[in-house]
C-alpha cells in the first residue's frame, strides 16, 4: 500500500514537470538543499537529533505560473510540495504541503485562496539571513506560520513603495477554535533592495498558530553591507503567561561574492522553537520570566547560479523560571556545512 501511495505521489510529480515542459507558461522548478551538522542538544535541528548528523533543509518541488482570461484580470496559481524522502523520515511520507492556491490578479490586487504564508510571515523580506535552516528566526520568535484555508489579499504596490496586505483563515474550517483568525501587514520599500535600498514592514497577527503578535522590521543597503533590525512583541492565546519581546540585529557583509553574515537575538516570550523544544515535559503554565539569547555567525557563497555553498555556527542559551524557581537552559550549540541546488 505504501510502495502504491509513493509511486502515486512520484507519478503526480512527474506529471506536473511534463507539463511544465509542455507549457510555455507554467514554471517548474525545485530546489535540494542538504547540510552536515553537529549538534549538542537538537533542539534547532530540522529533524530534532543531536550529535552529528545530514538534515534536509526543506527540499522542494513546485509548479506555478498564471493566463489572462480578459483584459487586467489574470489567473494566477501554484502547487508546491515539501521533499522529505533524503532521509529516514521521509521513508512513508516523502511529501509535505507547501505554498499552493489558487487566485485572481487585477488591477486592484491580488487574492489567493488555499494555503500560503501568512502575511505576518511574509512581512521578514529579505531579512531572515539564516532562513530555511536551523538557524531560521523562527527560533527565536513565533508567528512564522503557513496556515491552509486562508484567503490571501496583496495590494498594488502604490507608488513603485507602498503595499497593504491581509490573511483571513476561515474559521469553520478550523477544529480546534472558533476564534477569529488573521494577520495584517503593510510594506514600504523593495524587499529585495534593488528597485530600493531600503524595506521596512508593519505586521500584526492573531489567532493563526495560537499567537497574537506585531512586528516592526527595517533593513538597509549601504554599498556592500546589508543592516537589519527587528522588534516584536507576542503572546500566547492559549498560555498567558508566554508573552513578551524578541529582538533580533543582523549585519550581511558581500566580500567579492561571499556573503559574510552575523545576527544577534534576544527573546523574553518563550514561543520560538528553541525555548519550546528545550522545555519538552516542563509545564509551561507555571513558566515565567524567559530569557533566551543567540548568536549567529556565517557565510555563503554562489558558485553558479544554481547551487550555493553555505555554513554557519548557532548557539543558543537562556533561562526561565518555574514557579518561581530559575532554571537554565541546555545550551545548544550547532555547526553547519549545506549546498544548496536550485532548478
Amino acid at each position: 500500500m505504501k510502495k502504491s501511495i509513493i509511486s502515486a505521489s512520484v507519478a503526480s510529480v512527474m506529471a506536473l514537470a511534463s507539463f511544465g515542459a509542455l507549457a510555455d507558461d507554467p514554471q517548474f522548478y525545485g530546489r535540494l538543499d542538504l547540510s552536515v551538522t553537529n549538534a549538542d542538544e537538537g533542539y534547532t535541528t530540522q529533524n530534532g537529533k543531536s550529535g552529528t548528523i545530514i538534515e534536509n533543509n526543506f527540499s522542494l518541488l513546485g509548479v506555478k505560473g498564471s493566463e489572462t482570461i480578459a483584459a487586467g484580470y489574470d489567473i494566477v496559481y501554484q502547487m508546491e510540495f515539501g521533499v522529505q524522502n533524503t532521509g529516514t523520515e521521509g521513508g512513508s511520507k516523502p511529501f509535505t504541503a507547501r505554498n499552493t492556491y489558487l487566485g485572481l490578479k487585477t488591477d486592484a490586487g491580488t487574492l489567493l485562496v488555499g494555503r500560503n504564508d501568512s502575511v505576518f510571515k511574509q512581512s521578514e523580506g529579505g531579512f531572515d539571513l539564516f532562513g530555511n535552516t536551523n538557524a531560521d528566526i523562527d527560533r527565536i520568535v513565533g508567528g512564522q506560520d503557513r496556515p491552509a484555508d486562508g484567503i490571501w489579499y496583496h495590494s498594488p504596490k502604490l507608488a513603485e513603495l507602498l503595499t497593504f496586505n491581509a490573511t483571513y483563515v476561515l474559521k469553520d474550517n478550523q477544529k480546534n477554535t472558533e476564534d477569529q483568525q488573521y494577520a495584517l501587514s503593510v510594506t514600504l520599500g523593495d524587499s529585495k533592495l534593488k528597485e530600493q535600498n531600503y524595506f521596512v514592514s508593519a505586521a500584526f497577527v492573531d489567532g493563526i498558530s495560537e499567537i497574537e503578535a506585531y512586528r516592526v522590521l527595517g533593513q538597509v543597503k549601504l554599498g556592500e553591507f546589508k543592516v537589519g533590525g527587528l522588534f516584536q512583541n507576542s503572546e500566547s492565546t492559549v498560555y498567558s503567561n508566554l508573552e513578551g519581546n524578541s529582538y533580533i540585529v543582523n549585519v550581511n557583509y558581500n566580500l567579492n561574492g561571499v556573503n559574510l553574515k552575523v545576527e544577534y537575538g534576544v527573546d523574553e516570550s518563550g514561543l520560538g522553537n528553541y525555548f519550546m523544544n528545550a522545555t519538552d515535559g516542563v509545564n509551561v503554565e507555571n513558566v515565567s520570566d524567559v530569557n533566551v539569547e543567540n548568536f549567529i555567525v556565517g557565510a555563503d557563497y554562489r558558485i553558479s547560479k544554481s547551487t550555493l555553498l553555505w555554513g554557519h555556527y548557532a548557539t543558543y542559551m537562556g533561562d526561565f523560571k518555574l514557579n518561581g524557581t530559575k532554571f537554565d537552559l541546555d545550551e545548544d550549540s550547532v555547526f553547519t556545512v549545506g549546498v544548496r541546488y536550485d532548478f
